[in-house]
């Protein structure tokens, strides 16, 4: 399956939809938002620019896309401010009048729901600063999507101050191939990802394809940023060296599960299952570090690891809200494979599956965050 060209969210506002069903990672990106914004204020006082390059790398679609670009304008307004307030003493520093923001996704991505929002978004800026200040100057901010894969250039050399990756870069640039074997035959059979059951060869090709594709993405960034330029990543891994536990693999495993059912009950055939897996990595501390340590021009400032809640309260169950998640995320790669008409009984499957496995232990995924300067 060529993952760039059926990989994505599911776009609109329906109920399915990954503007509908993104909840939690709204939340966690609101946990570790000071961090992005204490690395905005950073970068945007090394630097000073007055045109002012900004990434967002996998921006998807829906409410979070435009909200961390909101928030990021925000917090540059209010340094540049201040650095305003004292421009008498400080001569050499430049107000930004000009922001360049660039939003990219696989070309599969619906861009269009993000341009119809636009207008709004900027109603909002407007309002915002008439409230916030009485000079009237309000910078030009000039945005655009720009399709393809991260894994690769995709704007010119030294153009970029800023660069934002959200929940994306957990996501490889193809399912590892040395998961099957020269005549094609799967390695990892009843299984989407590394599970108990997988052989170590299993293992080893994921964590190869990450190593490749991490290894582009900071390559291709060094090349884009400009000196003390900075990148905050956002992305899924785990605690330790071993690939299986009760973190981000377990709800693959619930996957799996929800897809043997379908199997038992004459839903899909087991063959179609055993050639089906995901294009998926959580990293542990280590291999992310390793892979840095390699960039030359690229420096690892900080690297948290946070830990996100299990326990939803709401109406709806954790099962529930998880599954939907997960369906508006998985559901393009799914379909293709599978076809439409699985998808409801699947998730059904999975949310019932993880509400009885919430209730036997606690299912601690965990988020690293890291803050990377160009050097």
């Amino acid at each position: 399956m060529d993952v760039e060209k059926v990989f994505h969210m599911t776009g609109g506002v329906g109920k399915t939809s990954y503007a509908k069903n993104s909840s939690l990672q709204k939340k966690a990106c609101d946990k570790v938002k000071h961090i992005i914004l204490e690395a905005v204020e950073e970068v945007y006082l090394a630097t000073t620019p007055k045109s002012i390059g900004i990434a967002d790398l996998g921006c998807s679609s829906g409410p979070n896309t435009l909200s961390i670009i909101k928030d990021i304008f925000q917090a540059i307004q209010s340094i540049s401010h201040k650095i305003m307030m004292h421009r008498r003493h400080h001569p050499h520093h430049l107000i930004s009048d000009e922001f360049r923001v660039y939003l990219n996704d696989l070309p599969t991505n619906d861009f269009n729901s993000i341009f119809k929002a636009l207008p709004e978004f900027h109603r909002l800026l407007r309002q915002d600063k008439n409230k916030d200040n009485n000079d009237g100057l309000i910078p030009s901010i000039f945005m655009g999507g720009y399709p393809g894969s991260f894994y690769g250039r995709l704007f010119p050399n030294s153009s970029l101050h800023f660069v934002h990756s959200s929940y994306s870069l957990h996501w490889l640039s193809r399912v590892p191939p040395a998961l099957y074997d020269k005549e094609g035959n799967s390695l990892n059979k009843g299984c989407v990802y590394i599970s108990e059951s997988s052989p170590e060869v299993v293992q080893k090709a994921y964590l190869n394809q990450f190593q490749q594709d991490f290894s582009l993405f900071l390559r291709s960034r060094s090349e884009e940023l400009v000196v003390d330029g900075r990148m905050v990543l956002i992305f899924l891994g785990r605690r330790g060296t071993e690939h299986v536990d009760k973190g981000n693999s377990f709800f693959w495993q619930i996957l799996s599960r929800s897809f043997a059912i379908l199997v038992s009950q004459g839903g899909i055939e087991q063959e179609k299952l055993d050639s089906y897996d995901v294009h998926f990595y959580a990293p542990s501390r280590e291999e992310v570090e390793e892979e840095v340590r390699k960039q030359e021009s690229i420096k690892l400032e900080r690297l948290d690891t946070v830990e996100m809640d299990t326990i939803e309260q709401g109406i709806e169950s954790y099962g529930i809200t998880v599954a939907k998640a997960v369906r508006a995320i998985q559901e393009s790669m799914i379909s293709s494979h599978f076809g439409e008409k699985i998808l409801d009984a699947l998730f059904d499957n999975f949310a019932r599956l993880l509400d009885d496995e919430v209730v036997k232990e606690d299912i601690k995924p965990i988020t690293f965050v890291l803050v990377l300067r160009k050097i």
